[in-house]
């Protein structure tokens, strides 16, 4: 049965899950259905999400090869997948995948970090308030059974790239994260930085 995690919450993977070595990331998202005084709703230009994942060591972003994204794939240790770029956010279900094996991903990375930014959100006035039903959600590889969704509730506007959710190591175990903190960086190369400190 999967669970329906809080902002804050925190859930072992390895408990939920027994013997958990795949899991899928799912990410969704719909754009607001805008008002317009003479024709009623229409939709804002499509915005293009991108669902990235951020590989730290001892908590901290250390080489661009360890962010996972439309423009790179695979992650060097071939243990984080994304599975494509969507470029409207339309229709049911994810939006964007991203595959990890956590049985093999190298011991050095301690986190994994699931960031969704809007590309070329300044040059569009692109922002999150404009964007409705975003979640994250985790599904065991091995039986495709949902873990564990965790829907972005709160007023984001002005904010142009997003901070889902952590999957990270503590005592031998992994465990998520349930972040769901906005931010104004302006693409993934900002939002990596932040992690640099």
């Amino acid at each position: 049965m999967s669970i329906s995690l809080q902002k804050g919450q925190k859930v072992s993977l390895s408990k939920e899950s027994v013997g958990l070595s795949n899991v899928l990331v799912g990410l969704g998202w719909d754009a607001v259905e805008q008002r317009s005084g003479l024709f009623g709703l229409f939709k804002a230009a499509d915005i293009d999400c991108d669902a990235t994942a951020i590989l730290l060591k001892n908590g901290k972003f250390v080489d661009k090869t360890d962010v996972v994204y439309f423009g790179n794939l695979v992650h060097k240790s071939g243990t984080v997948r994304h599975m494509g770029d969507n470029l409207t956010g339309e229709g049911e279900g994810d939006d964007e995948q991203i595959l990890i094996e956590l049985s093999r991903v190298p011991q050095e990375y301690d986190k994994i970090v699931i960031v969704v930014t809007i590309y070329q959100a300044q040059q569009r006035k692109q922002h999150f308030g404009l964007i409705e039903n975003a979640f994250i959600r985790l599904v065991d590889g091995k039986n495709d059974q949902e873990i564990l969704k965790y829907n972005l509730t709160e007023d984001y506007s002005g904010m142009t790239a997003m901070i889902f959710g952590e999957i990270y190591r503590y005592n031998g175990e992994w465990k998520f994260g349930a972040i769901g903190q906005g931010t104004r960086d302006g693409g993934i190369g900002e939002m990596a930085a932040r992690f640099q400190k």
